[in-house]
């Protein structure tokens, strides 16, 4: 039996809340003993809005212990693993500290604000002998994780173009708007876009450089408009756009369209299309499961079991922040291409 600490319940702390509960009542080797938010109105189940639908079961919070100082529920608990849904500009801070503690940790995305924290994190993992996993989601959502067998069998040929997009309304709803300090989120960049880079890295590796033209709309917020092009020494055309200033009845919509040179996949509206070149279109049979939940479920395993973190590796996630790193960079230039390190 895993037992796990959560600490912090905005949008993404209350999804994890519900996987949890739902997992326990599965029958899941996984029991959720203590929880942690400084504001003690979550505590008492005031929970933050987000930008998309992950669950609002009402939670019974006096079957766990609860706190609002993180390092005093490091202190107390006998944890086997911490699950980190902080916002971004503490994720180094506390991650380190709860394997320093000796626990295993599950860490919201993005990684980090910057690489150099990235690489600290890593390496606390490996001084501690503790897994870290990132919770980049779209490794584990069904229609992401098709594309990936695709693009790793060789299905459909090699991959000559690519484009993904996610946008949607501004993220007023966080704790004293964090997500609107470029300090604290790293922008539209690091906290929403951060999701396809991850996907464009996972599926194709680090490319050589970007170009990205960005803009500021939200005063203070870092870029909230963006868009990259992935510029890979064998030619194929990548780009990645973003935009949360989508705002009025727009709601959230996430999707691809990825060119093989024998076929296309293209995922819009929640429906994943596959169009062979040689034959007629199909929906693919998908797991209906949300990305959230599976993602928790593997690191859940990779615990009891004593496995290898192999789709989510940190040094990979680390990456992914070196990719927006010089997406950033490059945006300053005006899209200027930028090495990617």
């Amino acid at each position: 039996m895993i037992k796990v600490g959560l600490i912090g319940l905005g949008f993404m702390g209350r999804s994890h809340l519900e996987i949890y509960t739902r997992l326990e009542g599965e029958g899941f080797p996984v029991k959720l003993v203590a929880i942690c938010d400084k504001d003690e109105e979550k505590l008492k189940g005031k929970f933050a809005g987000g930008n998309i639908d992950t669950g609002s079961s009402s939670i019974d919070f006096s079957k766990y212990r609860l706190y609002t100082d993180m390092d005093k529920m490091l202190e107390n608990e006998e944890l086997d693993c911490v699950d980190v849904a902080l916002p971004t500009y503490v994720h180094a801070e506390a991650t380190i500290k709860a394997l320093d503690k000796g626990f295993h940790v599950l860490c919201e995305k993005p990684m980090a604000l910057n690489s150099e924290d990235c690489a600290r994190m890593i390496e606390a993992s490996r001084r501690n002998g503790k897994k870290l996993m990132i919770a980049q989601c779209l490794r584990f959502w069904p229609e992401y994780e098709y594309l990936k067998e695709c693009v790793d069998s060789g299905r459909y040929g090699k991959v000559t173009g690519a484009y993904f997009f996610r946008g949607g309304s501004t993220p007023i709803w966080s704790y004293r708007s964090w997500l609107l300090q470029e300090d604290k989120s790293g922008g539209c960049i690091l906290d929403q876009h951060i999701h396809d880079v991850d996907t464009i890295n996972w599926l194709f590796g680090k490319p050589a450089k970007v170009s990205t033209i960005a803009k500021n709309v939200v005063p203070g917020s870092g870029y909230d408009i963006v868009s990259t092009n992935y510029i890979y020494e064998d030619g194929k055309v990548i780009n990645a756009q973003d935009d949360w200033t989508l705002n009025g009845d727009y709601g959230f919509k996430m999707l691809y369209r990825v060119n093989f040179e024998k076929g296309n996949l293209i995922f819009e509206n929640g429906v994943l299309t596959v169009n062979p070149n040689d034959g007629k279109s199909f929906i693919p049979e998908l797991d209906k499961e949300m990305g959230y939940y599976r993602e928790i479920k593997y690191f859940i395993n990779a615990l009891n079991s004593d496995g290898e973190i192999s789709v989510c590796t940190p040094e990979s996630t680390m990456d992914t922040i070196r990719i927006a790193e010089a997406e950033v960079a490059s945006a300053k230039k005006n899209g200027e291409p930028v090495k990617v390190q």
